[in-house]
């Protein structure tokens, strides 16, 4: 079958964390025999800010990990009938222009013959549902949405029964521990500041920490403000700026552990819903200590897979347990990793995508699992 996926960009992952679950399902599904067609617009402001800072040489380390894949840049907007010429099914980012979600809809509405679904891996729906409103909907058959309780506020819009939860997850064929293991020191966080959503957080679950655990810290990430960096350099922090996604499994790979900090959207309103670095690093093989959320879903078994703290303290007290017990580092790189494997890759992912297209047109392309829906 043809898949076509409308995305803010597949070739930068410059605070453009769904870049990482889309080049993962588009390799599974590119190495099952299925068709990608992939279109992003020419001015993506993700890609521009990463060729900005670091010029074309900014996007290779994506297309040297994944040379399989493509997308065609198009100046909106869109040529949708070259786009959707031939498509099965059709995916279209929220982070995607209103007028485009809208046109793809009234392409559908009009008598397209593909499956329309719209994906959601975000949480503007709480923080600022009129700017989701504000899309057109009325043309699509479904809506994915990264999390339970996002799907919950789909089904209060209306969309019972047309609303399937679909968690991002890791690409295992990259993120993985390393082949041979080298000396290990210190923790790393890979994470953007952001617009104020976690920076009390950050101050209270991991600069403190790290620094009262005695443990160098290393930070990948953009728009940290002057602010912001004034608060690294009084923790000691050392700031390396933007790494490209691809990079990270080899970082990962140098530090002793690394550490999860839900933004506060995540905590309070959308609970249950973690980031695609938790996925990441324990494919990796990395042990992650985490600030307080609620694994509402059961995705992981808190405590064996990972190590949860509800205050700063706590993460100081665990992060120093790490530090000097290796068998505890053993034991949770090991669970959290068979976890990975066993629930939550690429590859499970595209299996659920596939079972919604197949119960959505009660017809068969592969045996699937049966799928979380509304």
């Amino acid at each position: 079958m043809k898949v076509v996926y409308f995305t803010h960009s597949l070739e930068s992952c410059w605070n453009h964390g769904n870049a990482h679950f889309l080049r993962g399902v588009l390799r599974d599904l590119i190495a099952r025999g299925h068709e990608a067609a992939v279109w992003e617009p020419r001015d993506a402001w993700s890609r521009e800010n990463l060729v900005r800072d670091h010029g074309v040489d900014g996007l290779q380390p994506y297309r040297a990990a994944y040379p399989e894949l493509t997308s065609q840049r198009f100046n909106p907007p869109a040529d949708l009938d070259r786009a959707l010429d031939g498509a099965d099914l059709v995916l279209v980012h929220e982070w995607n222009d209103p007028a485009l979600v809208a046109a793809v809809g009234e392409a559908r509405a009009r008598g397209g013959r593909f499956t329309l679904l719209f994906h959601d891996t975000h949480h503007r729906a709480v923080s600022e549902p009129e700017g989701i409103k504000a899309f057109d909907l009325s043309g699509y058959d479904g809506v994915l949405a990264f999390g339970e309780t996002l799907a919950e506020v789909y089904r209060r819009w209306g969309w019972e029964g047309r609303v399937f939860v679909w968690h991002e997850a890791a690409d295992i064929r990259l993120f993985h521990p390393p082949g041979e293991e080298g000396s290990r020191d210190g923790l790393i966080w890979i994470g953007n500041w952001g617009d104020g959503e976690r920076t009390r957080e950050l101050e209270t679950y991991l600069f403190k920490p790290a620094h009262d655990a005695g443990l160098m810290l290393d930070i990948h990430g953009v728009r940290y403000p002057a602010e912001a960096l004034a608060t690294l350099s009084r923790y000691g922090v050392r700031y390396h700026g933007w790494m490209a996604n691809a990079a990270a499994p080899a970082a990962f790979a140098r530090h002793l552990a690394t550490v999860h900090v839900p933004r506060r959207f995540y905590v309070e309103q959308l609970p249950g819903i973690p980031t695609i670095r938790v996925f990441e690093a324990l494919a990796c093989g990395i042990p992650l200590v985490s600030a307080p959320w609620s694994d509402s879903e059961g995705l992981f078994t808190v405590g064996e897979d990972f190590l949860m703290a509800r205050s700063g303290e706590a993460i100081t007290q665990a992060l120093t347990d790490l530090k000097k017990d290796p068998a505890l580092r053993q034991a949770l790189t090991s669970k959290g990793l068979e976890t990975v494997r066993a629930r939550h890759t690429c590859t499970h992912r595209v299996d659920e995508l596939l079972a919604v297209y197949e119960r959505l047109n009660g017809v068969s392309v592969s045996a699937q699992p049966a799928l979380e829906t509304a």
